[in-house]
C-alpha cells in the first residue's frame, strides 16, 4: 500500500468567487468504482472537447463479500467488481486498466492540522506548498494507519491569514491548515489486493462522503455551510463543508442493511424477504390504515406456503427506532467534532437508504434544521437508473477523477522534495521487516 499511501489528493474548493477552472487533461475514457455493502457500481466517463464530462458506461451488481464497507471475501468481493466493471465496459466499448475508488473501509478519521514552513522571506514557490503539505502529512501519520487525503484549507502567510493560494507572497512564514483524512493500512492493502485481482489498479482512493457531496451540493450550501448525509447500506457517511471546503468527516458503522437485519429477526422471516418488505413498503411515517393493511410476510424455516399476515404499522415501528437512532448519532457526532456551528443550518440527504418514506421529515425533527433530498446532478450521459441518491457517491468519484472540486489543480502535491526518497526507503523497511 506503500504508493498509495502516498498519494496525496487535493483538496475540494467551492469558493463561490472563483471562475470555474479547467479540468484536468485525461487520457481517454477513465473509471470509478463505488464498492459498497449492498451495491457495487461503475461508472466510465470522457472529457469532451467543450471541457463536459459525458457518462459512457454505467454497471452495477448487489454487493457480495462487503461488510461495512470493507473487503471481508476476497472471492465474493472479485466476482461482484468484474461483473459490475464487465457492464460498464462493454456499455463504453473500453476497457480499464485503473479506477478511481471510494475510501468506505478502514474506519477513517478526520484531523486538522497548522503547520509552519520556514520561507525566509522571500516569495512562496511550489515546492513550499509541496513541503508544509509533506510535513503534515508526516506530523499525521502513526502506526497502522495510512494517510489517504492532506487537503489545504487555508494559508497563512506571516500574520496575514484565509490565503486559497500563497503562491508568490512574501513572507518569513508559511502556514498551512490541513485536513487529513486516513484508514487502517490493512483493510486499504485488502482493497488494493482486491482490485488488483480484478486486473486494475488503483489511480485514487477518495472519501465516500467527500465524493457524495460533490455530485449532490449546490455552490452556496458548500460556502455557507452544509452537513450531507450519506446513508449508504453498510454506513452512513457524514461531511461538514464549510466556507467552500470540506472540514470534517466521519463514518458510522450504522446503514440500510441494519433496518433490513432488524426486519428479519423481529418479523422472523428470511432477509430477502425482510429487503423486499423494505423497499416496497418501508417508511418511517405511520397512517390511520397502517393498522388495517396487512403484509404478508413468509416464516423462517416454514414451508412455502406458510405466509403470515402482519400489519403495516409492525413494519413501521420496526423501521422508525433504528433510523431515529442513526440520526442521533449523527447529531452527537456532530457535537463531538466541534464543527457544529460551522455545519450551518442545513442538512442534505443522499445514499439509498435515504429514500424510505418520511425519512427526510424525521431527519428534520431529530437534527432541528432543513433537510433536503440530494441527488447527482451535472452529468451528461448518466442513466436514469443511476440518476437517483444511491449513486451520489459514484457521481461525485466520476467528476472527481474529470478535476472537478479540486484546489491548487495546477500543482503536484504528488511530487517528493528533496530527500524524499529516503523516507520512501525507511517506509519500505518499516513495511517489510
Amino acid at each position: 500500500m506503500n504508493d498509495l499511501s502516498r498519494r496525496i489528493v487535493p483538496p475540494p474548493s467551492f469558493g463561490p468567487e472563483e471562475p470555474s477552472r479547467p479540468r484536468h487533461a485525461r487520457a481517454g475514457p477513465f473509471g470509478v468504482l463505488d464498492i459498497g455493502t449492498t451495491k457495487i457500481a461503475c461508472l466510465i466517463g470522457r472529457i469532451e472537447s467543450d471541457g463536459s464530462l459525458r457518462v459512457l458506461g454505467f454497471g452495477w451488481q448487489r454487493g457480495s463479500g462487503v461488510r461495512g464497507g470493507a473487503i471481508t471475501d476476497l472471492d465474493r468481493a472479485e466476482r461482484a467488481i468484474r461483473a459490475c466493471v464487465g457492464q460498464a465496459e462493454d456499455m463504453a466499448d473500453t476497457r480499464l486498466r485503473g479506477v478511481t475508488v471510494n475510501l468506505s473501509c478502514g474506519a477513517p478519521e478526520s484531523r486538522l492540522f497548522n503547520v509552519q514552513w520556514p520561507v525566509g522571506g522571500r516569495a512562496v514557490e511550489e515546492s513550499d506548498i509541496r513541503r508544509v503539505v509533506s510535513e503534515g502529512r508526516a506530523r499525521a501519520e502513526y502506526d497502522g494507519r495510512d494517510t489517504i487525503h492532506a487537503l489545504p484549507l487555508a494559508f497563512s502567510v506571516d500574520d496575514t491569514t484565509g490565503i486559497a493560494d500563497p503562491r508568490g507572497l512574501h513572507c518569513t512564514t508559511l502556514t498551512a491548515r490541513l485536513h487529513v483524512i486516513d484508514a487502517a493500512r490493512n483493510a486499504l492493502r485488502t482493497l488494493e489486493t482486491c482490485i488488483g485481482r480484478c486486473d486494475l489498479d488503483i489511480s485514487e482512493v477518495v472519501s465516500s462522503p467527500m465524493a457524495a457531496g460533490l455530485s449532490t451540493l449546490v455552490e452556496d450550501e458548500r460556502e455557507l455551510g452544509t452537513t450531507l448525509i450519506d446513508m449508504g447500506g453498510g454506513t452512513t457517511g457524514m461531511a461538514v463543508f464549510a466556507e467552500g471546503q470540506l472540514v470534517h468527516t466521519a463514518l458510522l458503522p450504522i446503514g440500510g442493511i441494519h433496518v433490513t437485519s432488524d426486519l428479519a429477526r423481529m418479523l422472523s422471516t428470511p432477509t430477502e424477504h425482510a429487503e423486499r418488505l423494505k423497499t416496497l413498503y418501508g417508511s418511517v411515517q405511520s397512517c390511520r390504515d397502517d393498522e388495517r393493511e396487512l403484509l404478508p410476510v413468509p416464516m423462517v424455516g416454514e414451508e412455502d406456503h406458510h405466509i403470515a399476515k402482519v400489519p403495516r404499522s409492525a413494519v413501521v415501528n420496526i423501521i422508525r427506532p433504528r433510523l431515529e437512532e442513526t440520526f442521533e448519532m449523527i447529531r452527537e457526532r456532530l457535537d463531538q467534532s466541534g464543527f457544529a456551528r460551522a455545519a450551518g443550518t442545513r442538512f442534505v440527504l443522499t445514499g439509498g437508504a435515504s429514500q424510505l418514506a418520511g425519512v427526510r421529515e424525521l431527519a428534520a425533527t431529530i437534527l432541528d434544521r432543513p433537510v433536503r433530498l440530494g441527488r447527482p446532478s451535472g452529468l451528461r450521459g448518466l442513466p436514469e437508473s443511476a440518476s437517483g441518491p444511491a449513486f451520489a457517491a459514484a457521481a461525485g468519484l466520476l467528476a472527481w477523477a474529470a478535476g472537478e472540486g479540486r484546489g491548487l489543480y495546477d500543482i503536484d502535491l504528488d511530487s517528493e522534495p528533496t530527500g524524499g526518497w529516503v523516507r520512501r526507503v525507511v517506509r519500505f523497511l518499516r513495511d517489510r521487516v
